[in-house]
């Protein structure tokens, strides 16, 4: 275990917020891979700008996936369709988007495989988008869970839909912007179908 960083939450689909903290403590960072599943956050669910607002995408997981279920242990359920609802919506909010077509097929996989872990799942996607923006950062993970970590930064609660995004984000364009301003800490993705190579630079 490193002994300063920090250690984040695997996500689905990070928020921006995510990807800037990767950065600030790089390489010293590690993901969460003990803990028990936290309902109702990034794990599994991302925002997307839609021309509506802000659009969530909710993977669902299989009943029974409560507190006491270790994220490692978390399935991922295909009662319904969502895959095609989420990239539906992917298309829908983004096909007009300047590096969409860029990106396209980088991403259609996720929507067609049908994976059995949630972890394995965002694992997947992450290596994919650290790709994209050209992140070089080893992935490594917790191996024992701790409540807290003395001497690390602890960002696997404080990154959450239901806090706010703590500081000051440059606005990039967004497609929708002139309908409901510019959205903060949205997914990734908004700012990699965006902005395309430069969204590294950005980062």
């Amino acid at each position: 275990m490193i002994d300063s960083g920090a250690v984040l939450p695997m996500c689905y689909l990070p928020p921006v917020e995510w990807f800037v903290e990767l950065n600030k403590f790089k390489p010293n960072v590690v993901l969460e891979r003990e803990e028990h599943f936290p309902k109702q956050t990034y794990r599994n669910r991302a925002n997307i700008y839609s021309p509506d607002g802000v659009l969530p995408l909710v993977v669902p997981v299989v009943k029974g996936a409560k507190n006491h279920t270790k994220i490692t242990d978390v399935k991922i359920s295909y009662d319904f369709n969502w895959q095609r609802l989420h990239w539906m919506s992917l298309q829908g909010c983004y096909r007009r988007s300047a590096y969409f077509e860029y990106y396209e097929d980088d991403f259609a996989p996720f929507y067609e495989d049908k994976p059995v872990y949630l972890f394995d799942y965002n694992e997947q996607l992450l290596a994919v988008i650290l790709k994209l923006l050209k992140i070089n950062q080893p992935i490594n993970y917790t191996e024992t869970y701790e409540a807290e970590y003395p001497t690390l930064t602890d960002l696997r609660n404080s990154i959450s839909p239901k806090k706010e995004f703590a500081f000051e984000q440059k606005p990039y364009f967004q497609l929708f912007e002139d309908r409901h301003g510019f959205q903060k800490n949205l997914s990734i993705v908004d700012l990699l179908f965006n902005q395309g190579p430069q969204a590294g630079g950005y980062l």
